[in-house]
């Protein structure tokens, strides 16, 4: 079977019409640009937050590492848990984003390191949980349509990026970042709330009519499923772009502090930008792969990438940076959505968010050494140094799928 093989479309459950399936993705995305504003508003109060505790590159990075350890052991158990709770999927996002909260809170509250680190572990555990029966979710509701379902779901994601640092850099010039923090973290939690009254008519799983219930058993449909290698080829490039993403987030708003001089103003307004092209470009991205095959869309943006990292690496302080990240934002969010819809391709419906999270623990741990190598580099030699990992790793990324093939696992009942 060729990597443009389209998936074989859902049998929605009884009672699941069209505009619950629309009202469910408007809800899912909604919470998804959430949750990147906030870790974008992060983002750029760092230089600010790196100050206030005197925190060096590498402790920076090491901020982001724990983060994604954390992220990796939840997804785990989390994976496992969410197929075990199929119908009570919007209760379980309600109390992640609620947590995702009290996480962001006790940040804007720490005066010391850890107390820090303790905040970045619990937001980063909820969001981790969260994302398993959200992606899983549209997955099943929209099978013939999943590529494009989660890069809309990838927009919300996007919408974030860009509104979170531009409003967050224009706040910080009239109010602190532990207040304005605090603020965000008490909206999160009160949405959270709500969700738990809003879904108290639950909406989860769909179950499929080609699906055996011997395949729906996880464990069964788990041990099948991690035997196939095109399933972990995968994987290893959704490593290997969670690790250049992460670098990409935490080092580029410090380099514009640092080294270009700018303020909290003009890194909020560049990290907007870097994200604003990618609301047009990851649906029009998800339609493609949906029709043309994941393969013949992602690999010449992973090469794209690494070349536009290359020449950011050699080009920062000239002319063209804004031209780089410009055309960076086409590419840099839009891959998320069609490794997702790969992984999905590969996997089906049975044990989907138990999968998923066994794949999300092995990918955050391999992506953990990102941000811990970055600081590095960028302590010993700068921004520099750190893009030219980062292009490499694109590169890397490319060639693995491009000998990945993209099939679903042929499964006995």
């Amino acid at each position: 079977m060729s990597d443009t093989t389209q998936a074989t479309p859902s049998t929605m459950a009884h009672g699941h019409s069209r505009t619950s399936n629309g009202v469910i993705l408007a809800i899912v995305t909604a919470s998804h640009a959430l949750s990147h504003f906030l870790h974008q508003a992060f983002v750029v109060m760092l230089p600010g937050i790196r100050d206030a505790l005197g925190m060096n590159p590498v402790q920076i990075g090491a901020i982001m590492t724990v983060r994604q350890i954390a992220s990796g052991l939840a997804s785990l158990p989390g994976g496992v848990i969410c197929d075990r709770l199929k119908n009570r999927w919007g209760l379980v996002m309600s109390v992640c984003v609620s947590a995702f909260g009290l996480g962001w809170l006790a940040v804007s509250v720490s005066h010391g390191y850890w107390l820090l680190i303790g905040g970045m572990i619990v937001q980063a555990v909820a969001t981790s949980v969260w994302h398993l029966p959200s992606v899983a979710t549209l997955s099943q509701r929209f099978a013939a349509r999943r590529g494009t379902a989660l890069a809309i779901h990838g927009v919300g994601g996007s919408l974030g990026d860009v509104v979170g640092p531009m409003i967050t850099g224009l706040l910080l010039a009239h109010m602190a970042w532990r207040g304005l923090l605090s603020i965000y973290a008490a909206i999160a939690i009160l949405i959270g709330l709500s969700g738990l009254w809003l879904f108290r008519e639950e909406f989860g799983a769909t179950r499929p009519d080609n699906v055996s219930c011997e395949r729906e058993h996880p464990l069964a449909a788990t041990k099948e499923i991690l035997t196939n290698w095109n399933l972990w080829r995968v994987n290893i490039v959704a490593a290997i772009r969670g690790m250049c993403y992460q670098v990409y987030t935490t080092f580029l708003p410090l380099f514009l502090a640092d080294e270009l001089g700018f303020d909290s103003k003009k890194v909020g307004l560049y990290l907007g930008l870097l994200f604003t092209i990618g609301i047009l470009a990851s649906p029009v991205a998800g339609w493609a792969s949906d029709h043309l095959g994941r393969k013949r869309v992602l690999v010449p943006t992973l090469l794209i990438m690494s070349a536009l990292t290359f020449a950011l690496a050699l080009l920062a302080k000239s002319p063209l940076f804004l031209v780089i990240i410009i055309l960076l934002g086409i590419f840099f969010r839009s891959d998320y959505s069609l490794l997702s819809a790969a992984v999905l391709d590969i996997v089906g419906e049975g044990a989907a968010t138990t999968t998923l999270g066994i794949m999300s623990f092995t990918r955050f741990g391999v992506a953990a050494a990102g941000p811990l190598i970055a600081g590095y580099l960028y302590q010993t030699g700068g921004m520099k140094a750190a893009l030219f990992m980062v292009g490499g790793l694109y590169f890397i990324a490319a060639i693995v799928f491009l000998t990945t093939r993209i099939e679903p696992i042929t499964t006995t009942s």
